[in-house]
This record gives structure tokens, sequence and C-alpha cells, in this order.
């Protein structure tokens, strides 16, 4: 049986995909791999606090290893940082890396060419998989998530904090992905059928966060505060 590792965001693809993995039972996952901010201590574009994403992983029975990443990191930092756990991977007898992308080709072929550097394979249990088919997929088998950000040129803050279900999926604005693949939404699972115990979650404020892009181009995001 093949050894994996799964790339987990603690999001609703990223668990739905895992479920799926290990409904199959083909790939021996040996541990979750999560990047975090290395100053916030929260999942990277998530911003869901390093504790539930510990309880996660509690609940999901399987050993969960973080990577730390700087904020202000160059892709060059990144992928640097990306390759020696790679390589820490492979040392392990690990051969694959699971990800729960879903139709982004340029983000797949990315993945695609740094794992091959170390010689490892990208697997994509979801990918071309029709993503309004996939959300309700996802709801109907019992998951519960939360919107924890949310791009504020696309989404307004009422979407933050918000349990995704299928009125939320209804009210989705158009040219919204209902995954939000395109980067407008991410999401905490709480509940669902991959998780031993439901996590406890209080919602927090909501606050505004700018990115820069490029020079003169700014991205704001809302992000929930899970407690």
């Amino acid at each position: 049986m093949q050894k994996a590792i799964y790339n987990w965001s603690g999001g609703k693809d990223s668990s739905f995909a895992l479920w799926e993995v290990l409904e199959e039972g083909n790939i021996d996952i040996q541990y979750l791999l999560t990047s975090l901010s290395s100053e916030h201590k929260r999942i990277s574009m998530h911003g869901v606090p390093e504790y539930l994403l510990e309880q996660q992983a509690e609940n999901i029975g399987l050993p969960l290893r973080k990577v730390f990443i700087k904020e202000d990191s160059s892709l060059e930092e990144y992928n640097k940082t990306m390759t020696k756990e790679m390589n820490y991977a492979k040392s392990k007898g690990i051969d694959s890396s699971i990800f729960g992308d879903i139709f982004l080709e340029d983000l797949r072929k990315y993945r695609e060419e740094q794992l091959k550097s170390v010689g490892l394979k990208g697997i994509f249990p979801i990918w071309k998989r029709d993503t309004l088919e996939l959300v309700r997929e996802f709801v109907d088998a019992g998951f519960k998530a939360v919107i924890v950000s949310a791009n504020a040129r696309l989404l307004d803050k009422s979407f933050c904090g918000r349990v995704i279900d299928h009125d939320l999926i209804d009210s989705l604005p158009f040219g919204v992905d209902p995954c939000g693949e395109n980067g407008e939404f991410h999401s905490f699972v709480f509940d669902g059928p991959i998780f031993s115990n439901p996590i406890k979650v209080n919602i927090g404020e909501t606050i505004m966060k700018k990115y820069k892009v490029s020079e003169g181009i700014d991205s704001e995001f809302w992000y929930c505060d899970l407690k």
C-alpha cells in the first residue's frame, strides 16, 4: 500500500477529499501536513487558531505535522521550506502527497513540478468534480463547516461566520464558485463523518485585512475569529 501525506487546510474541500480517501482505504496516510503563520500561529489564508487545528487532527485520529511560514516569505523562500518538508517525507518512505484541489490547472501543475523535483507524486481525489454538486454532497454527508475568511471584493461581511448549508450555497452571488475554489472564501470544518467528536467553536469578531498583491493593488479579506 502506498504511503502518503495529506495536505490539510482544515476546510471543506480538504475534509471531503480526506473522507473519500479514507473510505477507499487503499492509501496509508502517515500524517496531516498544515502550514501556519509563524507570526500568528494560525492556518495560512484561513486564520484559524492552532489549537483548533490540533483538535481537528485529534478527532480525525491522524498525526499532525506543522510547517510555520513567515507571512512576508517570498515564493522562493516558501518553496525552499516545502522542499525540505517533502524531503523529510521521502526519508520516511512516503511516496505521495494528497491535495483537495478541484480545478485550478496552474496550481496542480505547480504542485506536481515541486513534488517531482524531490521524487514524490501528487494525488488529487476530487479533481474535476462539479463544485456545486461537490459542496451539496458535503452538506448531505453530514459535514458542518463555517466560513472563516472571504474575499471582500466578492462577498460582504455577513458571509463570515455563517455555516455552510444549502441556504448559504443558494445565496452566493453570481460568479462566486460554490466551493470557493478561486479563493473567494475559506472554511473550517467542525463536524462530519471523519471526526470522532464535533469540535466546539464560538464565533468571534470579524475584521478586514489587506494584502499587497502588487504595486498599487491590494487584496482585501474578511476574517472571522473562531474561539
